[in-house]
């Protein structure tokens, strides 16, 4: 990083300091409130949504989160990109002490939060910022310390997201590819957007120091070893990894090489742009009699193969503000009306694909209007499903070997599961 931070400041929502740490003494409190003029002379400008303030040969960078602002001060030339994710990984420790960063959670627990600082940035450089590591030498009542503790080696080790030492009855690797589909169909029944975001989130619980190797069936890796490739190969954008995973060796042979931290993590995001065929596809038709009444005719049909079954399938259809008494039925699952989202709530536990299912609802409307002609409401049928044992890129795990010098046997086990984004289908 080319410059040092001089100060790192946390402040409410009306700008006052809640907490604040000097590193290098070349900054004072003044610069908070010199921050905070600048923030609302641009929150009237359109055009300036940056996280960084320049004023009077000091800059500022930020983040907001919840009614709490993170924010840097330094006299140096700064890694703007760099100390901007220092900031969303000290949100992140903060919510695995807190459970949620928040003023108050702040207020409450001020002397850890210095303690983190401290531990977390050393004369205005990031440090350490594993909170499980962490957790282990900074103690809260959650984590209590114990007699004679030090802190673990992990904190000056090469592999600094791992403690030495951890031993399992039984070395287990869970494997979870999880994809989110974000559709938005406009009322013409086209598909305006469509991308799938994916996760592959890990739980391991391996004793010692294991090397971890991981395949998919990525399209340049095959083509870079010669396979021929049986089943789909896939282009994957916007990869992003987990700090454990060996980049030189991933850009260099596309091989995923990492030495695992203990317990839940995200070991990489990626996302396809492809277009995708909407997989619950939902029709509705609204009918308006003589002003009392209103009537909904809903198709809901699920456009994926018989063998895959979406579960706890969710449709939000959006009715009448001033719609009341309902008269639903369905064809499978259940509806209920609810007046506080002016939304009636259609569950379907079990929809295997290749069927349709239908809903028919009638509301009674006031005989008075508010306004003649008023415009009906134009929020989208919004939809939730998860597909177990699917994925719609057609991303395969075909090996994930793990390699420990004590020679263990590892179980591992992976799962595929895709799940509804932003899914959003227009009525207007």
């Amino acid at each position: 990083m080319a410059g040092a931070v001089s100060a790192l400041f946390l402040l409410d929502i009306k700008g006052r300091v809640l907490v604040w740490r000097d590193y290098r003494g070349d900054v004072s409190a003044v610069q908070a409130e010199r921050f905070f003029t600048k923030l609302i002379e641009k929150e009237g400008d359109p055009q300036s949504q940056d996280p960084v303030v320049y004023d009077n040969g000091v800059t500022y960078m930020f983040i907001q989160h919840s009614n709490v602002y993170l924010m840097t001060a330094s006299r140096q030339n700064c890694n703007a990109a760099g100390l901007l994710s220092f900031l969303h990984r000290v949100v992140d420790v903060f919510k695995h002490y807190f459970e949620e960063l928040e003023e108050e959670s702040l207020r409450d627990n001020f002397v850890v939060v210095y303690e983190l600082l401290d531990e977390m940035m050393d004369f205005g450089y990031p440090q350490y910022t594993e909170a499980k590591i962490l957790s282990e030498f900074i103690k809260t009542d959650a984590y209590r310390m114990e007699t004679n503790q030090r802190p673990p080696m992990a904190v000056t080790n090469a592999v600094s997201w791992r403690s030495e030492g951890i031993l399992y009855k039984k070395n287990e690797v869970f494997l979870d590819v999880v994809e989110s589909v974000n559709i938005l169909v406009n009322s013409n029944g086209q598909v305006i957007r469509s991308d799938v975001v994916g996760a592959l989130k890990m739980r391991t619980y391996l004793s010692g120091m294991p090397e971890c190797k991981l395949g998919l069936n990525d399209r340049l890796l095959l083509e870079a070893q010669g396979r021929a490739t049986k089943g789909k190969a896939i282009d994957l954008e916007d990869i992003k990894f987990h700090q454990c995973v060996r980049l030189a060796r991933f850009e260099n042979d596309r091989t995923i090489s990492f030495i695992p931290p203990d317990g839940a993590f995200d070991l990489m995001t990626y996302r396809l742009s492809t277009q995708v065929k909407p997989l619950i596809w939902v029709e509705a038709q609204v009918e308006r009699h003589s002003r009392s009444r209103v009537e909904m005719m809903v198709k809901a049909r699920s456009q994926f193969k018989e063998r895959s079954t979406a579960t706890n399938v969710e449709i939000n259809l959006p009715v009448p503000t001033d719609a009341s008494n309902p008269n639903v039925r369905t064809s499978m699952g259940s509806a209920s009306y609810a007046p506080e989202h002016d939304a009636l709530m259609w569950k379907i536990k079990s929809f295997p694909g290749g069927k349709e299912y239908m809903l028919r609802a009638e509301f009674n409307l006031p005989s008075i209007t508010a306004e003649e002609g008023a415009p009906d409401r134009k929020a989208p049928i919004r939809v939730k499903f998860e597909i177990p044992y699917f994925t719609v890129s057609g991303i395969q795990v075909r090996y994930l070997k793990i390699i420990e010098k004590s020679g263990y046997q590892a179980l591992p086990w992976v799962r595929y599961i895709t799940m509804a984004g932003e899914y959003e289908l227009r009525l207007i």
